[in-house]
């Protein structure tokens, strides 16, 4: 079985989940990791699944971009198998006004850190950014990266909270 990454992006409409699932599940690939979210007006998702090849999977795409509002990419990767967390699970919260250098400069702490940041999203509403990360930690060192984050957070005029994720929400 071969193993392919997918990114489809443009800007969004109706049905465009709907149409890049129901390709894939005639080509007899099956989803196993997956998102997608749209981002002022444009559509961004990636998806991992199992299945035929990647030239198919490119073949049977080509039509969902004819007519050049989407761009989707296929590229076969190696499977990763099952593997242990590599840390403890964490969730950094950021908000306040938009400024440039915000994501740069907290991912960076928690980089720092040997923190790794497996999930991200950010969003701005008027004025007010707000970042959410989960983050994996090395076993008993939060403490450390959070004060550095709460002294960055400060330089940067932004708020910052880390705590520890609960497993059942992830």
């Amino acid at each position: 079985m071969n193993e392919l990454a997918i990114t489809v992006i443009g800007r969004d409409r109706p049905g465009i989940v709907a149409d890049v699932a129901e390709l894939l599940a005639r080509l007899g690939a099956n989803l196993t990791d997956s998102t997608m979210t749209r981002l002022r007006g444009h559509f961004a998702m990636t998806l991992i699944c199992v299945g035929p090849a990647a030239a198919d999977v490119e073949a049977a795409l080509v039509p969902l971009s004819a007519d050049g509002q989407l761009l989707a990419t296929v590229r076969a990767v190696t499977p990763d198998g099952e593997t242990a967390p590599a840390g403890e699970p964490y969730v950094m919260a950021v908000h306040g006004a938009d400024r440039m250098g915000i994501v740069a400069a907290m991912t960076r702490v928690l980089a720092d850190a040997g923190g790794n940041v497996t999930d991200l999203s950010t969003r701005l509403t008027g004025s007010l950014y707000v970042v959410v990360a989960e983050v994996e930690l090395p076993p008993g060192t939060a403490g450390e990266p959070a004060g550095r984050l709460t002294a960055t957070a400060a330089e940067l005029g932004v708020g910052v909270t880390l705590r520890p994720a609960d497993p059942d929400l992830l």
